[in-house]
């Protein structure tokens, strides 16, 4: 078996493994992450040690680096932003961008889908309007008070993981396909 698809095939079921966790029980396990993030640091170290600081550190940085505006901005769990810096080890610096990039179209085809079917759409874009207003008002120089959201204000949460895996399999998988 060549050595990155020993790599792909152990991302996939470390990402499949949080997927499941995540649809079962809304949360992604700090072991299972810090396992793939332990398997992906000996996995470079045996077959790339010389190129161990742009793989597998710089691969980490960036998934971290991209999700955590979305933590910070309560938009995502911490997760899941853990879950992207594990993929990001395993795959590095640019394939772990394009997995980002295939999250976010998946995650919000996922969410249009979630919004959809359990019909909360006036609540979604009331959630926007509320969101987007103060900032277009601050660039146009209109000074508006920050305003927080209802504490119920949410039309539900997304297990994220599930978009991270498909993401990881969409880019990593299209080689062998």
């Amino acid at each position: 078996m060549p050595a990155t698809a020993l790599c792909d095939l152990l991302l996939l079921f470390f990402v499949t493994a949080a997927a499941v966790s995540d649809l079962i029980h809304r949360k992604i396990p700090n072991a299972l992450v810090l396992s793939g993030i332990v398997t992906a640091l000996a996995l470079h170290l045996w077959l790339w040690p010389q190129q161990l600081a742009p793989l597998w550190l710089g691969g980490m940085a960036t998934g971290f680096f991209l999700f955590l505006p979305l933590y910070v901005l309560r938009g995502m769990a911490a997760g899941d932003v853990k879950l992207i810096a594990m993929a990001g080890a395993f795959a590095g610096p640019w394939p772990v961008l394009q997995i980002c990039f295939a999250t976010f179209l998946l995650g919000g085809l996922m969410a249009v889908l979630m919004i959809t079917w359990q019909g909360k759409w006036r609540a979604c874009l009331r959630n926007l309007r509320q969101l987007l207003w103060p900032m277009i008002a601050r660039t146009a120089g209109i000074a508006l008070a920050p305003t927080q959201l209802d504490s119920h204000a949410s039309v539900g949460n997304m297990p994220y993981g599930l978009a991270i895996a498909l993401g990881c399999l969409a880019v990593q998988g299209r080689q062998y396909f």
